[in-house]
């Protein structure tokens, strides 16, 4: 399995590049940006998971996440498992239980060894794990009704964690009660910005995006009115089935994405819609956070779309295929069409994660699948 390992390289005229260096693999040049590969994905390695008795389905993959240098994926499953992968081998690493609490939204903390994650039973703690002897380090007690999303901040141990319980709870690693609690209407989802300064909460009940300065977070310094600035979309994207917040890495924008038929892309700064993000192919088939029936047996997720590690492009799951919009084109009456990545007859990519250093993606429906850039020739 080839693999290509972004760094950062020294700002060059006042401003940060960000280079793909290709580490593994005997063809291909040593180093190439995004923008010279997005175009070449393709699913290169497909996980199915060999521990699953005969005769039971395969589970669903609830989560997916990278630690900080991209060296491991990890994904939470629907049979209360914990899946880790190493990216540079390109192989299973280890498998870890929480049968008796359940998981979700599984987090890498800023140590490759130690994880968060959502309970889905037993209670609704977030609970601290050491992955290398599989002791709980620390119990987050608080929330009173199911966790829907978990955000770490980038550069401290501090995270974000929305619920059910219409709270949004602030936490430090280092200690189990909470330092500060929201109380807002259905909040679903949360994002930091890339210097860690402003944090944003998704409220999908009253189509709204508020921004927090994280100096001073008594009340929200600028709210996004997503009907206002909903563009094109539709009204079922307007107040429901959002999946995803991210703000890009460059700091420019913030992307809420959604089941419905595309995403939005806001400016990171004014709020205004940049450009909504159609997929012609529908959205994917996953309940958004908060909104699972559990009676019909669908399972939330934690996103199926994110930002390429450069800020520039966004790649989405779709019914078919994997798909790419540069951010750097123009809107045609503010729609943005996308470029499709075959995906070979695979499985619908409902999740979708790119990897903070490596030039590479991550998809999984029941299975979880690596995508690489695959040279022309």
């Amino acid at each position: 399995m080839s693999s290509t390992p972004m760094d950062i390289d020294e700002p060059s005229a006042g401003t940060p590049s960000l280079n793909v260096t290709r580490l593994l693999g005997p063809n291909g040049p040593s180093t190439s940006k995004v923008s010279e590969v997005i175009k070449n994905f393709r699913p290169t390695k497909f996980f199915q998971r060999d521990d699953v008795k005969e005769g039971r389905p395969q589970p669903y993959v609830l989560s997916i996440d990278f630690d900080d240098p991209g060296e491991l994926c990890m994904t939470s499953e629907s049979d209360e498992t914990i899946q880790i992968y190493n990216v540079r081998e390109g192989r299973h690493d280890k498998s870890l239980l929480s049968k008796k609490y359940g998981v979700k939204h599984a987090k890498f903390t800023h140590s490759s060894s130690g994880i968060i994650y959502a309970s889905t039973k037993q209670n609704d703690a977030i609970r601290y794990l050491a992955t290398h002897d599989n002791t709980f380090i620390r119990y987050f007690e608080g929330h009173e009704a199911s966790v829907t999303n978990i955000a770490l901040h980038p550069g401290s141990d501090n995270f974000l964690s929305c619920s059910l319980d219409t709270t949004v709870r602030l936490w430090d690693l280092n200690s189990r009660t909470w330092v500060a609690r929201f109380h807002l209407t259905n909040p679903t989802l949360a994002a930091w910005d890339p210097a860690g300064l402003v944090f944003a909460i998704a409220l999908p009940a009253s189509a709204s995006i508020l921004l927090y300065d994280y100096r001073n977070y008594v009340k929200p310094f600028k709210t996004i009115d997503v009907l206002k600035e909903k563009g094109p979309a539709d009204a079922e994207a307007v107040f429901r089935g959002w999946t995803k917040l991210e703000f890009s890495n460059d700091g420019k924008h913030l992307l809420l994405g959604t089941r419905t038929g595309g995403h939005f892309l806001f400016d990171a700064i004014d709020g205004i819609l940049k450009a909504y993000l159609r997929k012609p192919q529908g959205g994917t088939r996953r309940p958004a956070p908060g909104e699972a029936d559990g009676g019909s047996g669908a399972l939330e997720s934690s996103g199926d779309c994110c930002f390429t590690a450069d800020g520039r492009y966004v790649v989405s799951g779709a019914a078919k295929d994997l798909l790419v919009w540069d951010t750097m084109q123009t809107p045609n009456n503010k729609v943005l069409e996308p470029h499709f990545l075959p995906q070979g007859g695979k499985k619908e990519p409902v999740l979708v994660q790119y990897n903070p250093r490596f030039n590479m993606i991550a998809t999984a429906d029941k299975e979880l699948m690596f995508w690489l850039p695959v040279s022309d020739s």
